[in-house]
């Protein structure tokens, strides 16, 4: 009987350990196949204040008049609060009808790069939808995605990536 009972006891610590060291080894087997930890997500800054760099300038370093949107954590939907911006920038799409414009898809660094650009390039996606639906002719938008490759701003917490989960507007030159 106390042979059995040491068995059991044995068996259990064990099976005991061996869980507690998959549970703490998932999420670098996420990290390995590329999949996510989904964390609730801290509430949605603006861009910085007046004065601080703004995510409106491109690469190139020429100001766009457009105004970047913001996505939530892996999400491609227009974001409720981006509508405003949009119609804004629609105003000047409008106005300027000769303009043609590049929206470059971008996203936090968080995911692997075949994600983000996937991620980026359906952002861009939902951008230049909700400009065509709105009438702008599709022939003058050119989608891209730089997943992560591109950040606005550099950094590894959460007020980095709210910068860098956006469509960007570039107006091509012609």
């Amino acid at each position: 009987m106390r042979k059995v009972w040491r068995h059991k006891t044995i068996s259990s610590i064990g099976l005991l350990l061996t869980v507690a060291f998959l549970l703490s080894s998932c999420a670098k087997l996420a990290e390995f196949f590329g999949e996510e930890e989904v964390k609730p997500a801290a509430p949605i800054q603006e861009p910085p204040a007046a004065g601080a760099p703004s995510a409106q300038q491109p690469m190139a370093g020429k100001e766009s008049p457009l105004k970047d949107i913001f996505f939530d954590f892996d999400k491609s939907a227009i974001r409720k609060d981006a509508q405003p911006r949009l119609n804004e920038d629609l105003q000047w799409l409008n106005a300027n009808p000769t303009e043609r414009i590049t929206i470059e898809g971008h996203c936090d660094e968080r995911g692997t790069s075949e994600y983000n650009l996937a991620l980026g390039e359906r952002r861009a996606k939902a951008t230049r939808d909700y400009l065509e639906v709105a009438g702008i002719d599709a022939r003058r938008i050119k989608i891209v995605s730089f997943g992560k490759e591109r950040p606005f701003a550099m950094g590894h917490d959460e007020a980095a990536w709210q910068l860098n989960r956006r469509a960007h507007f570039v107006v091509s030159e012609r």
